[in-house]
């Protein structure tokens, strides 16, 4: 990462709401909401994305659901190398025609994945690995991508996504908050969460019926905790039960993942934590906590008979 705000070379003719149309019209596109289709027509507004996500030269982005390639003009304008993600083949067939025809210079540093961001594994991705992620996720699946991105490109530095706004208050939110839960905890796990900034509706073609926020993850420079895959699951297991039941106390809350009420209360004892506090009032390193000391007592559905 070059800083706090990103530098264009200033090579890359961005598109405007004319040149969204025309290429719409071009490949016959009519956007979807099953795909989550909204496509950003305003030059301001990527720019805008782009500067904030901080990329610079040394950057490999991976970019999620490009579409008719609004973004990944301005991230190639300033990112070092593209790897877009793209599930649909007509858009993915198009992306390297639009940037060749207006960021040539460029072409060469973009390369185009076609697949589904849900499935795609890191080394789908090429070399050298995406250090930042920077994309307008498609709104019915926003957070399950975020996370499996996170968990699958472990290299990601950064991550600065745009999504629904009540999303976007969700991954953000702090404990205690009316909007607190597992996608909060989730994101936690992987960097320091913030909502940097929010979109109006009236950049995007078709107009959606929300307001969009953007929310950036920074990956914290020393992790305080493990961050694989196995420590992750049991974490993220804990999280999942204590929401499931949100209203009641951990202790009632966990004891369906605990194998009873009083496990659930032993694990939470040794984690240091109270077994009448309800899940929303708990930090990600409290889940982190209530996993590991599950794991020293041999609690939790990893020990029990299947």
């Amino acid at each position: 990462m070059t800083g706090t705000d990103a530098t264009f070379r200033g090579v890359a003719d961005p598109l405007g709401p004319h040149e969204v149309r025309a290429l719409a019209e071009e490949l016959d596109l009519k956007p979807t909401k099953s795909k989550g289709q909204n496509f950003v027509h305003d030059a301001n507004t990527v720019r805008r994305i782009v500067t904030v996500s901080g990329v610079g030269r040394g950057d490999t982005v991976v970019e999620v659901g490009p579409g008719l390639g609004s973004l990944t003009l301005p991230l190639l304008d300033a990112a070092g190398r593209v790897v877009a993600i793209e599930i649909d083949p007509l858009l993915a067939g198009r992306l390297p025609t639009t940037v060749a025809e207006r960021a040539p210079e460029l072409a060469g540093n973009l390369t185009v994945v076609t697949a589904d961001a849900l499935a795609v594994r890191g080394t789908d991705l090429g070399e050298p690995r995406p250090t930042a992620l920077v994309a307008n996720l498609p709104y019915n699946v926003s957070v399950p991508v975020l996370l499996h991105l996170l968990a699958e490109v472990p290299t990601l530095r950064t991550a600065l996504v745009m999504v629904q706004l009540e999303v976007a208050d969700r991954l953000a939110a702090a404990p205690g908050s009316r909007v607190y839960g597992v996608p909060s905890v989730k994101a936690g796990f992987f960097g320091t969460v913030r909502r940097v900034g929010t979109v109006g509706r009236n950049v995007f073609w078709p107009v959606p019926n929300v307001e969009s926020g953007l929310v950036r993850i920074d990956a914290y420079d020393n992790p305080p905790w493990d961050l694989g895959q196995a420590h992750r699951t049991r974490v993220f297991a804990v999280a999942d039960a204590a929401f499931a039941q949100r209203r009641k106390t951990l202790r009632a809350a966990l004891a369906g993942w605990a194998g009873s009420a009083a496990q659930a209360e032993l694990a939470l004892v040794e984690a240091g934590l109270d077994p009448r506090t309800r899940g929303e009032q708990l930090t990600t390193a409290d889940y982190v906590r209530i996993a590991e000391a599950a794991g020293r007592l041999g609690i939790g559905p990893a020990h029990r008979e299947p």
